[in-house]
């Protein structure tokens, strides 16, 4: 409550940080609940093939990763890796890692005054084109117009812009 009252530098960003936390260690006590279904990704984490490469592909999207490279830094071979993987996480490893990548672009597309380029680079993408046909492919909009879209969301709402 100190740090929601206090007008000192950094706030914002202290306050980001403390919803993070707070928001990871609700889903850590929602997930960790008996009845709960955690997705599968999250239940992933814990095997010590998949979860290592879960990380991998989360921390560094924006590396070159293919199956056999995931699986070496795994310690296993790529067919037992690939099948564990989708055994587990429900998907191949290169659609969970083409899913992160567009999730992640959106998020940045809403958050980011960097260009459709720079996303694309920042995640993985060789270029805007590249980006763009896959983006609309998954979420039916070009990424500009996600951008607009979002934005207008966030004004409609009386968020802050940017």
């Amino acid at each position: 409550m100190q740090e929601i009252i206090r007008d000192e530098a950094g706030q914002e960003v202290v306050l980001d940080r403390m919803l993070d936390l707070l928001v990871i260690a609700a889903l850590r006590a929602w997930f960790s609940r008996p009845e709960a279904a955690a997705p599968a990704w999250y239940q992933a984490l814990a095997d010590p093939v998949v979860g290592r490469v879960l990380r991998l592909v989360q921390d560094d999207p924006a590396h070159p990763w293919t199956v056999a490279s995931l699986a070496a830094k795994a310690g296993v071979s790529r067919a037992a890796m690939a099948r564990r993987f989708t055994d587990l996480v429900g998907e191949p490893p290169m659609t969970y890692l083409a899913g992160w990548r567009l999730a992640l672009a959106a998020d940045r597309l809403r958050d980011s005054e960097d260009t459709i380029g720079a996303i694309a680079r920042q995640i993985g993408y060789g270029s805007a084109f590249s980006l763009s046909s896959a983006f609309k492919r998954v979420y039916g909009v070009s990424p500009q117009e996600h951008r607009t879209r979002a934005r207008q969301g966030h004004a409609a709402r009386g968020d802050a812009v940017g």
